[in-house]
Protein backbone atom coordinates (compact mmCIF):
# COMPACT_ATOMS: atom_id res chain seq x y z
CA UNK A 1 0.00 0.00 0.00
CA UNK A 2 1.06 3.88 -0.49
CA UNK A 3 1.51 6.22 2.42
CA UNK A 4 -0.80 8.63 3.03
CA UNK A 5 1.51 10.40 5.57
CA UNK A 6 5.07 10.97 6.79
CA UNK A 7 3.64 9.94 10.34
CA UNK A 8 6.03 7.68 12.23
CA UNK A 9 3.98 4.98 14.54
CA UNK A 10 5.21 3.15 17.52
CA UNK A 11 3.13 0.39 19.05
CA UNK A 12 2.72 0.71 22.85
CA UNK A 13 2.07 -2.57 24.09
CA UNK A 14 -0.19 -2.68 27.03
CA UNK A 15 -0.71 -5.27 29.67
CA UNK A 16 -3.78 -6.45 31.08
CA UNK A 17 -4.38 -3.89 33.52
CA UNK A 18 -4.37 -1.47 30.97
CA UNK A 19 -0.94 -0.44 31.83
CA UNK A 20 2.05 0.27 29.04
CA UNK A 21 4.52 -2.37 28.79
CA UNK A 22 8.49 -0.31 28.87
CA UNK A 23 9.78 -0.67 25.26
CA UNK A 24 6.75 1.25 23.90
CA UNK A 25 7.87 4.35 25.85
CA UNK A 26 11.32 3.31 24.92
CA UNK A 27 10.62 3.39 21.42
CA UNK A 28 9.71 6.51 21.54
CA UNK A 29 12.83 7.87 21.95
CA UNK A 30 14.26 7.02 18.98
CA UNK A 31 11.28 7.62 16.90
CA UNK A 32 11.02 11.28 18.06
CA UNK A 33 14.52 11.58 16.11
CA UNK A 34 13.49 9.47 13.80
CA UNK A 35 10.16 11.47 13.18
CA UNK A 36 11.76 14.66 12.45
CA UNK A 37 14.24 13.05 10.17
CA UNK A 38 10.90 11.95 8.37
CA UNK A 39 9.45 15.04 8.54
CA UNK A 40 6.13 13.18 10.08
CA UNK A 41 4.37 13.17 13.37
CA UNK A 42 5.59 10.72 16.17
CA UNK A 43 2.49 9.04 16.80
CA UNK A 44 1.84 5.84 19.85
CA UNK A 45 -0.74 3.24 19.00
CA UNK A 46 -2.37 2.25 21.92
CA UNK A 47 -4.23 -0.90 22.23
CA UNK A 48 -6.32 -2.30 24.86
CA UNK A 49 -8.57 -1.86 27.52
CA UNK A 50 -9.11 0.57 30.13
CA UNK A 51 -5.98 2.42 28.34
CA UNK A 52 -5.95 5.77 30.45
CA UNK A 53 -2.72 5.33 31.91
CA UNK A 54 -1.01 4.05 28.36
CA UNK A 55 -2.45 7.32 27.12
CA UNK A 56 -0.58 9.71 29.62
CA UNK A 57 2.28 7.81 29.50
CA UNK A 58 2.72 8.16 25.71
CA UNK A 59 1.97 11.52 25.51
CA UNK A 60 4.64 12.12 28.91
CA UNK A 61 7.18 10.70 26.94
CA UNK A 62 7.26 12.32 23.38
CA UNK A 63 4.23 11.67 21.51
CA UNK A 64 2.39 14.19 18.80
CA UNK A 65 -0.46 12.05 18.28
CA UNK A 66 -1.68 9.01 20.30
CA UNK A 67 -4.57 6.48 18.11
CA UNK A 68 -6.21 4.37 20.93
CA UNK A 69 -8.59 1.44 20.45
CA UNK A 70 -10.00 0.49 23.61
CA UNK A 71 -12.35 -2.53 24.50
CA UNK A 72 -12.97 -5.81 26.20
CA UNK A 73 -11.69 -7.99 22.78
CA UNK A 74 -8.50 -6.45 23.57
CA UNK A 75 -8.05 -7.01 27.44
CA UNK A 76 -6.10 -10.27 26.68
CA UNK A 77 -3.47 -10.26 23.35
CA UNK A 78 -4.63 -12.14 20.82
CA UNK A 79 -3.26 -12.28 17.24
CA UNK A 80 -6.91 -12.43 15.38
CA UNK A 81 -8.05 -9.49 17.33
CA UNK A 82 -4.97 -7.68 17.24
CA UNK A 83 -4.08 -8.03 13.52
CA UNK A 84 -7.29 -6.96 12.76
CA UNK A 85 -7.01 -3.66 14.61
CA UNK A 86 -3.43 -2.15 13.71
CA UNK A 87 -4.11 -2.91 10.05
CA UNK A 88 -7.40 -0.89 10.32
CA UNK A 89 -6.04 1.96 11.88
CA UNK A 90 -2.82 1.55 9.28
CA UNK A 91 -4.91 1.19 5.71
CA UNK A 92 -7.44 4.53 7.15
CA UNK A 93 -4.31 6.52 8.42
CA UNK A 94 -1.31 5.37 6.54
CA UNK A 95 2.11 5.86 8.57
CA UNK A 96 5.43 5.91 6.58
CA UNK A 97 6.95 3.71 9.33
CA UNK A 98 6.05 1.73 12.17
CA UNK A 99 8.34 0.18 15.34
CA UNK A 100 7.36 -2.47 17.21
CA UNK A 101 8.47 -3.69 20.73
CA UNK A 102 10.35 -7.06 19.86
CA UNK A 103 8.58 -9.16 22.88
CA UNK A 104 6.47 -12.56 22.37
CA UNK A 105 3.38 -10.18 22.06
CA UNK A 106 5.41 -7.98 18.94
CA UNK A 107 6.84 -10.96 17.40
CA UNK A 108 3.63 -12.73 16.88
CA UNK A 109 2.22 -9.26 15.69
CA UNK A 110 4.63 -7.83 13.35
CA UNK A 111 4.90 -10.22 11.14
CA UNK A 112 0.97 -10.92 10.82
CA UNK A 113 0.41 -7.30 9.87
CA UNK A 114 3.73 -6.73 7.38
CA UNK A 115 2.11 -10.33 5.78
CA UNK A 116 -1.62 -8.69 5.42
CA UNK A 117 -0.55 -5.27 4.22
CA UNK A 118 2.22 -7.07 2.13
CA UNK A 119 5.08 -5.05 3.37
CA UNK A 120 8.32 -6.25 4.81
CA UNK A 121 9.88 -6.29 8.55
CA UNK A 122 13.00 -6.52 9.77
CA UNK A 123 13.41 -8.23 13.21
CA UNK A 124 15.40 -7.89 16.73
CA UNK A 125 16.81 -4.17 15.50
CA UNK A 126 19.60 -3.02 17.60
CA UNK A 127 19.53 0.66 15.69
CA UNK A 128 17.89 2.44 13.80
CA UNK A 129 18.05 5.90 11.25
CA UNK A 130 16.49 7.52 8.08
CA UNK A 131 17.86 7.57 4.99
CA UNK A 132 16.70 11.88 4.47
CA UNK A 133 17.24 11.84 0.76
CA UNK A 134 14.49 8.34 -0.12
CA UNK A 135 12.89 8.50 3.40
CA UNK A 136 13.66 4.88 3.84
CA UNK A 137 14.02 3.75 7.14
CA UNK A 138 17.89 2.11 8.09
CA UNK A 139 17.01 -1.21 9.97
CA UNK A 140 20.36 -2.47 11.49
CA UNK A 141 20.15 -6.23 12.58
CA UNK A 142 22.77 -8.78 14.18
CA UNK A 143 23.64 -11.49 11.36
CA UNK A 144 25.52 -14.50 11.24
CA UNK A 145 25.12 -14.98 15.13
CA UNK A 146 26.15 -11.68 15.46
CA UNK A 147 29.29 -11.66 14.02
CA UNK A 148 28.42 -9.02 11.82
CA UNK A 149 25.62 -5.97 11.29
CA UNK A 150 23.21 -5.70 8.72
CA UNK A 151 21.35 -2.28 7.46
CA UNK A 152 18.19 -3.84 5.55
CA UNK A 153 15.95 -1.13 3.62
CA UNK A 154 12.63 -1.63 2.66
CA UNK A 155 12.11 0.38 -0.57
CA UNK A 156 9.08 -0.99 -1.94
CA UNK A 157 6.37 -1.08 0.36
CA UNK A 158 4.89 0.90 2.94
CA UNK A 159 4.61 0.54 6.00
CA UNK A 160 8.27 -0.10 6.46
CA UNK A 161 7.72 -2.26 9.87
CA UNK A 162 10.55 -3.44 12.19
CA UNK A 163 10.64 -5.11 16.11
CA UNK A 164 13.28 -3.95 18.35
CA UNK A 165 14.37 -5.69 21.21
CA UNK A 166 13.22 -4.29 24.69
CA UNK A 167 16.35 -2.16 26.25
CA UNK A 168 18.00 -1.53 23.03
CA UNK A 169 17.11 2.45 23.32
CA UNK A 170 16.74 4.08 27.09
CA UNK A 171 13.08 5.21 28.12
CA UNK A 172 13.14 9.24 28.26
CA UNK A 173 12.02 11.33 31.25
CA UNK A 174 8.50 11.57 30.71
CA UNK A 175 6.98 15.16 31.30
CA UNK A 176 3.58 14.85 32.54
CA UNK A 177 2.59 18.57 31.44
CA UNK A 178 2.85 17.73 27.89
CA UNK A 179 -0.38 17.85 26.08
CA UNK A 180 -1.15 15.98 22.53
CA UNK A 181 -3.97 15.08 20.03
CA UNK A 182 -5.67 11.65 21.25
CA UNK A 183 -7.96 10.35 18.45
CA UNK A 184 -10.23 7.61 19.74
CA UNK A 185 -10.86 4.82 17.06
CA UNK A 186 -14.41 2.78 17.53
CA UNK A 187 -12.87 -0.45 15.90
CA UNK A 188 -14.21 -3.72 17.08
CA UNK A 189 -13.50 -7.27 16.65
CA UNK A 190 -16.11 -10.26 17.51
CA UNK A 191 -15.00 -11.73 20.38
CA UNK A 192 -16.44 -15.48 18.72
CA UNK A 193 -13.94 -14.88 15.98
CA UNK A 194 -11.16 -15.03 18.24
CA UNK A 195 -9.47 -18.50 17.48
CA UNK A 196 -7.00 -18.51 20.91
CA UNK A 197 -8.09 -18.24 24.17
CA UNK A 198 -5.50 -18.27 27.61
CA UNK A 199 -7.40 -20.76 29.38
CA UNK A 200 -4.54 -20.40 32.59
CA UNK A 201 -1.02 -19.79 32.90
CA UNK A 202 1.27 -22.46 34.68
CA UNK A 203 4.71 -21.23 36.12
CA UNK A 204 7.26 -23.87 37.15
CA UNK A 205 7.33 -24.80 40.69
CA UNK A 206 9.49 -22.39 42.35
CA UNK A 207 10.28 -20.18 39.10
CA UNK A 208 11.28 -16.41 40.08
CA UNK A 209 9.45 -13.61 37.89
CA UNK A 210 12.74 -12.50 36.63
CA UNK A 211 12.58 -8.83 35.04
CA UNK A 212 15.66 -8.08 33.20
CA UNK A 213 14.39 -5.56 31.00
CA UNK A 214 13.25 -2.94 33.78
CA UNK A 215 16.23 -3.93 35.94
CA UNK A 216 18.71 -0.70 37.23
CA UNK A 217 21.20 -3.28 38.55
CA UNK A 218 22.14 -6.75 36.99
CA UNK A 219 24.60 -9.05 38.89
CA UNK A 220 25.29 -11.83 35.74
CA UNK A 221 27.56 -14.66 36.28
CA UNK A 222 29.04 -17.10 33.13
CA UNK A 223 30.38 -20.03 32.96
CA UNK A 224 33.64 -19.32 35.72
CA UNK A 225 31.28 -19.50 38.31
CA UNK A 226 31.52 -23.35 38.07
CA UNK A 227 28.29 -24.73 38.67
CA UNK A 228 24.68 -24.23 40.11
CA UNK A 229 26.30 -23.26 43.89
CA UNK A 230 28.34 -20.57 42.12
CA UNK A 231 25.65 -18.29 41.52
CA UNK A 232 24.66 -18.23 45.61
CA UNK A 233 27.35 -15.61 46.02
CA UNK A 234 25.74 -13.60 42.79
CA UNK A 235 22.53 -13.87 44.23
CA UNK A 236 23.68 -12.78 47.67
CA UNK A 237 25.26 -9.82 46.12
CA UNK A 238 21.97 -8.94 43.94
CA UNK A 239 20.21 -8.67 47.34
CA UNK A 240 22.42 -6.63 49.03
CA UNK A 241 21.86 -4.17 45.55
CA UNK A 242 18.64 -4.16 45.29
CA UNK A 243 19.17 -5.92 41.75
CA UNK A 244 18.31 -8.97 39.73
CA UNK A 245 20.23 -12.11 38.83
CA UNK A 246 21.15 -12.59 34.52
CA UNK A 247 23.15 -15.40 33.53
CA UNK A 248 25.05 -16.05 30.15
CA UNK A 249 23.98 -18.39 27.65
CA UNK A 250 27.17 -20.80 29.01
CA UNK A 251 25.33 -20.60 32.05
CA UNK A 252 21.90 -21.37 30.66
CA UNK A 253 23.04 -24.07 28.52
CA UNK A 254 24.52 -26.20 31.55
CA UNK A 255 21.67 -25.90 33.72
CA UNK A 256 22.79 -23.87 36.33
CA UNK A 257 20.13 -21.08 36.27
CA UNK A 258 16.87 -20.88 34.10
CA UNK A 259 16.29 -19.50 30.67
CA UNK A 260 14.78 -16.71 32.25
CA UNK A 261 17.71 -15.21 33.22
CA UNK A 262 19.52 -14.98 30.60
CA UNK A 263 21.26 -11.97 28.69
CA UNK A 264 22.29 -11.54 25.32
CA UNK A 265 21.18 -12.49 21.93
CA UNK A 266 18.80 -15.21 22.77
CA UNK A 267 18.04 -13.80 26.05
CA UNK A 268 16.96 -10.58 27.22
CA UNK A 269 18.67 -6.91 25.40
CA UNK A 270 19.09 -4.96 28.84
CA UNK A 271 20.82 -1.08 29.55
CA UNK A 272 20.34 -0.79 33.73
CA UNK A 273 22.45 1.58 35.36
CA UNK A 274 24.71 -0.62 36.30
CA UNK A 275 25.86 -4.33 35.05
CA UNK A 276 27.95 -6.71 37.11
CA UNK A 277 29.70 -10.05 34.90
CA UNK A 278 30.80 -12.68 37.03
CA UNK A 279 32.74 -14.86 34.95
CA UNK A 280 31.57 -13.82 31.47
CA UNK A 281 34.50 -13.79 29.33
CA UNK A 282 31.96 -11.56 27.32
CA UNK A 283 30.93 -13.38 23.92
CA UNK A 284 29.88 -11.36 21.30
CA UNK A 285 26.49 -12.76 21.37
CA UNK A 286 26.49 -11.61 24.69
CA UNK A 287 28.14 -8.22 24.35
CA UNK A 288 25.32 -7.29 22.11
CA UNK A 289 22.76 -8.34 24.46
CA UNK A 290 24.20 -5.84 27.61
CA UNK A 291 26.93 -3.37 26.02
CA UNK A 292 24.14 -0.57 26.04
CA UNK A 293 24.21 -0.33 30.32
CA UNK A 294 25.43 2.86 31.59
CA UNK A 295 28.39 1.56 33.52
CA UNK A 296 30.07 -1.88 33.67
CA UNK A 297 31.88 -4.24 36.30
CA UNK A 298 33.51 -7.08 35.12
CA UNK A 299 35.42 -9.91 36.95
CA UNK A 300 37.37 -12.63 34.92
CA UNK A 301 40.54 -14.49 36.17
CA UNK A 302 41.39 -14.03 32.15
CA UNK A 303 43.30 -10.53 31.33
CA UNK A 304 42.56 -10.72 27.81
CA UNK A 305 38.77 -11.82 28.12
CA UNK A 306 36.65 -9.74 25.35
CA UNK A 307 34.07 -8.78 28.57
CA UNK A 308 36.92 -6.05 29.41
CA UNK A 309 36.34 -4.51 26.55
CA UNK A 310 33.58 -3.32 26.81
CA UNK A 311 33.81 -2.66 30.71
CA UNK A 312 34.15 0.51 32.52
CA UNK A 313 36.33 -1.01 35.83
CA UNK A 314 37.97 -4.77 35.57
CA UNK A 315 38.88 -7.01 37.85
CA UNK A 316 41.49 -9.36 36.92
CA UNK A 317 40.91 -12.15 39.49
CA UNK A 318 39.27 -15.93 40.20
CA UNK A 319 35.41 -14.48 41.24
CA UNK A 320 35.59 -16.91 44.37
CA UNK A 321 37.74 -15.28 45.96
CA UNK A 322 37.11 -11.60 44.87
CA UNK A 323 33.02 -11.91 44.83
CA UNK A 324 33.24 -12.44 48.97
CA UNK A 325 35.54 -9.69 49.39
CA UNK A 326 33.15 -7.69 47.15
CA UNK A 327 29.92 -8.20 49.20
CA UNK A 328 31.67 -7.52 52.26
CA UNK A 329 32.72 -4.16 51.19
CA UNK A 330 29.28 -3.81 49.91
CA UNK A 331 27.67 -4.64 53.52
CA UNK A 332 30.08 -1.90 54.99
CA UNK A 333 29.14 0.78 52.81
CA UNK A 334 25.79 -0.37 53.52
CA UNK A 335 25.99 -0.14 57.50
Amino acid sequence: MEAKTKDLWVYVETLEDGSPKNVGLELLTPGRELAAKQGGALTAVVIGYQTDESVKEAVAHGADKVLVIDGPEYQVYSTDAYTYALCALIEKHGPASVLIGATNNGRDLGPRVSCRLQSGLTADCTALDIDEESGHVLWTRPAFSGNLMATIICPNSRPQIGTVRPGVFKKGEPDMARTAEVIREEISFPVDQIRTKVLEIIRNEGEELVDLEGAEIIVSGGRGVGGPEGFEPIRELASLLGATVGASRAAVDSGWIPHSHQVGQTGKTVGPKLYIACGISGAVQHLAGMSGSDCIVAINKDPEAPIFSVADYGIVGNIKEVLPVFIEEVRKLKA
